[in-house]
């Protein structure tokens, strides 16, 4: 059975009026019906750019340089901006981490949620009003005829993003892209968020992109995980194997960052450096001016995608030393 979408060699590139720039680069991987996907790493290191991308709504001098979006049997990058408008919010959708950014503020709830539905489900706006107050209870608004007369300003955080979420899921997409949907909500707010998007997902059997830095996210919700770095992917592996035996250096030094429950006491170790930014050129690997385990190949050279195992892969050259003859590299 074929992937739901299916990503490879993903390139995404900024016009600057002095020369390109190349935020996301080589990205693959892909996505089963029914499954979630993680994407982790640092604020810069291009996972809300390549859900940008896959979505079609780049900022205006970014573009797709290379590479293949595909959406079932349809070819996103291919598409027009109008064929592009009747796929989003149709077939995916997406929920971005700030709803205020995101609903539009002269706007009623009720006109924002009837709009997908006309447009994409050619209902009449009667039967959107109908459809619009069950996606509120749902998604578990109080009141929810009462709250398509109101304005986002009038609803708190968790509510708007519930709002969010109503819209999104209007018209049973396919895939779900939730770009860091709980990071500006408190912590009972954003359980309830992940638990409401985990039901959704059982009820519609869509697949799911989660963008977060949040491990402690990525190890409730996910079934897989993909580490991105400096614009690329540098890990790849289920959620099990991540945390239990991640590869790379820079997978191990987020999980070092975060807080062991059973271990409160334990000193938290951090990242030194930050990340590089797309005009920042840097020879080998992307990762070795911060790594504690760089080796002068690592300088000098860009190490290859690994292949450890079916599902777990690494962008590291410490794969070559530790690994067996058998291990094959898949990708550069």
């Amino acid at each position: 059975m074929n992937p739901l979408l299916q990503v490879t060699d993903l390139e995404t590139t900024f016009h600057t009026p002095n020369k390109d720039l190349t935020a996301v680069r080589n990205v693959s991987f892909s996505v089963d019906h029914g499954e979630t996907l993680c994407i982790v790493g640092e604020s810069g290191c291009g996972k809300s750019l390549t859900s940008l991308s896959i979505m079609g709504l780049l900022p205006a001098k970014g573009r797709i340089t290379n590479g293949s979006i595909l959406l079932g049997e349809e070819e996103l990058t291919k598409q027009s901006e109008v064929q592009m408008e009747k796929i989003r919010g149709n077939k995916v959708s997406m929920i971005f981490q700030e709803p205020m950014t995101a609903l539009n503020p002269v706007l009623t709830i009720g006109f924002q949620l009837r709009e997908s539905l006309m447009i994409h489900r050619q209902m009449n706006k009667k039967a959107a009003t109908v459809k619009s107050i069950e996606l509120l209870n749902k998604v578990g608004i109080p009141s929810p005829r009462e709250r398509l007369k109101q304005y986002p300003h009038e609803l708190s955080g968790g509510m708007r993003q519930r709002v969010m979420i109503a819209i999104a899921l209007a018209c049973e997409p396919d895939l779900l892209i939730a770009d860091e949907p709980t990071t500006a909500l408190d912590v009972t707010i954003q359980a309830q968020i992940l638990d409401l998007i985990d039901e959704l997902q059982q009820e519609i059997g869509m697949g799911v992109i989660f963008v977060t830095h949040d491990m402690g996210v990525v190890a409730e919700i996910a079934d897989r995980v993909m580490v991105m770095y400096g614009g690329e992917v540098v890990e790849t592996a289920d959620v099990d194997a991540i945390f239990e035996a991640p590869q790379h250096p820079y997978t191990k030094g987020l999980l070092h960052s975060v807080p062991d429950v059973d271990n409160p006491m334990q000193e938290l170790k951090i990242i030194e450096g930050s990340m590089p930014g797309p005009d920042d050129k840097i020879t080998g690997c992307r990762f070795h001016p911060r790594c504690p385990f760089a080796m002068e190949k690592c300088k000098q050279k860009e190490p290859p995608l690994f292949n450890l195992s079916p599902m777990h892969t690494s962008k590291c050259w410490l794969q070559e030393v530790t690994e067996s003859e058998s291990n094959t590299v898949i990708r550069g």
